[in-house]
């Protein structure tokens, strides 16, 4: 009986296995994937800007219209990922656009209400990643107990 149960174990190890490794063109192409499984963002590095704001509630107003436009991009799927760096330094956080774009995506960026207010500066560049981040946003909301 224990033989069986391992043999099984190992029967449905590998089933899954073999079922979850193929390829599965409707979902590359929804991701826009190349052949790779691979695609084109624009990664930005949000940087401490030069303005410094001391008033606390003008602050928490800025950090509300950033949060916000976060969501819009979302929520258009201009944003696949977004977050603060937990260490303090001038690098404060990172967006990964679905825009390969840059001049587009440099619109989408200065849009946000850090950027204007100045205390955010924002570092654009070209990156080639996993098409699977697309899954992001929607995985997110599934976990995503309450709202930012």
């Amino acid at each position: 009986m224990k033989k069986i149960f391992i043999l099984l174990s190992f029967f449905f190890l590998f089933v899954s296995k073999v079922a979850f490794s193929q390829y599965d063109s409707l979902l590359a192409q929804k991701y826009g994937a190349d052949e790779f499984g691979m695609k084109s963002y624009i990664m930005v590095f949000l940087k401490s800007g030069k303005v410094k704001i001391e008033d606390k509630e003008k602050l928490t107003e800025i950090q509300k219209g950033h949060m916000d436009n976060i969501k819009k991009l979302v929520s258009e799927g201009k944003l696949v990922l977004a977050g603060p760096f937990l260490d303090k330094t001038e690098l404060r956080g990172i967006f990964i656009l679905n825009i390969s774009d840059m001049k587009l995506a440099e619109e989408y960026v200065n849009s946000d209400p850090a950027v204007i207010a100045g205390v955010l500066e924002m570092e654009l560049h070209p990156w080639y990643g996993s098409a699977a981040l697309m899954e992001i946003p929607d995985l997110h909301k599934i976990i995503q107990k309450t709202d930012l």
